[in-house]
């Protein structure tokens, strides 16, 4: 199984009515202080989404890091600079990270070395990263392949599949052996201040925010952007999961949680304010995302007959699955709450019909 970062879908909704208080982003291995003790850290991305955002909280005579970047030579070469130059120095006392996605945890086993820091992390994230990270090298498991086949994937796409499982792994550095576990409700005295923990789900299996009162600032990192939707998918190892149920409830949560005046520190595009808003605008983008499916469903249709109505964009190779895994994400949400039924061919191709009256 792989994760491809976030991509901007058809239900993504526009982020107007933001504030953006923060300026220009740093460049990679400079800073940029965003509140008191808080520093904005950039990392570089080869990828279309050509960057993470990292945190560097100030710990008394030292930091905690919020995640760690994609495992790459610019990511270490912007660390080293960063180390020696905007933090002075001072040693790293932890690394938080938000969850198991590559590009947020992919450095953790390097920094850990370098610096002798521990992992921080809820144990779902670590306990996921450690078995995906295992597959690197298998073959694709026949699992899989019917997982896929289900969805309406061709003969040349599963093939696709079959070369590219196990990648995972490749943008990770050696993951520590051992982590320190974060809990929902968590409170975490970091220097001058309490930080609170905030699980999300949905996006990952147990996504950790960090919400400091005393500032009013929270650490989202994928759990809430303002110009993109966080991928929402299932995936083969979980065929009947319903992460659009897990994330829409998150959403509700973080409203009651969080208020609208906290300064938002995203782990993509840049810190704003208008949390509320943005909330709402994710959970009506999916919620017209899930009217589409409905309202199309009065014939049988397979999964990736139904991507056009989700995604705006021409779609290949990784984004194919991350597109095809939150189509069946909708698809789970309205099989949960019988809105509609499915039915399987001889070819083991899954058909969805909305479910007839009475």
């Amino acid at each position: 199984m792989t994760h491809v970062i976030d991509a901007e879908s058809a239900h993504a909704p526009t982020a107007g009515g933001l504030q953006y208080p923060c300026g220009t982003p740093p460049s990679p291995g400079t800073a940029v202080e965003v509140a008191p003790g808080v520093l904005w850290l950039r990392m570089p991305l080869p990828l279309a989404l050509d960057h993470i955002n990292l945190w560097a909280l100030a710990d008394d005579e030292g930091w905690t890091l919020v995640d760690s970047g994609l495992n790459t030579e610019a990511t270490a070469a912007a660390w080293e600079t960063l180390l020696g130059g905007a933090l002075g120095g001072k040693p790293v006392r932890r690394l938080i990270c938000t969850h198991m996605h590559p590009d947020h945890i992919g450095m953790a086993g390097w920094l850990a070395e370098r610096t002798g820091c521990r992992l921080w992390i809820t144990r779902l994230e670590y306990l996921t990263c450690r078995t995906l990270v295992a597959d690197t090298g298998r073959p694709a498991p026949e699992d899989g392949v019917r997982f896929y086949r289900a969805a309406g994937w061709n003969d040349e796409q599963l093939a696709r599949y079959r070369e590219r499982f196990g990648s995972f792994g490749r943008g990770i550095y050696r993951l520590p052996d051992s982590f320190r576990r974060l809990s929902d409700g968590e409170r975490l005295r970091i220097g001058a201040h309490e930080w609170t923990v905030v699980v999300g789900r949905g996006h990952s299996p147990e996504h950790a925010c960090l919400y400091c009162a005393g500032l009013d600032v929270l650490i989202s990192g994928d759990q809430v952007l303002p110009r993109i939707s966080s991928n929402v998918s299932v995936f083969p190892t979980e065929p009947d999961a319903d992460p659009l149920g897990d994330w829409l409830d998150s959403l509700d949560r973080l409203s009651a949680a969080i208020p609208d005046s906290a300064l938002v520190l995203p782990a993509h595009n840049e810190p704003f304010r208008g949390l509320h808003a943005r909330l709402a605008s994710l959970r009506e983008g999916h919620t017209r995302s899930l009217d589409r499916l409905y309202a199309a469903l009065d014939s049988p249709q397979r999964a990736v007959d139904l991507l056009g109505l989700l995604f705006r964009k021409p779609l290949r190779g990784e984004h194919y699955l991350m597109a095809t895994g939150e189509c069946l994400a909708h698809l789970n949400w309205l099989l949960r709450r019988g809105r509609i039924e499915a039915t399987i061919d001889t070819n083991g191709v899954r058909w969805y019909r909305r479910t007839p009256p009475g």
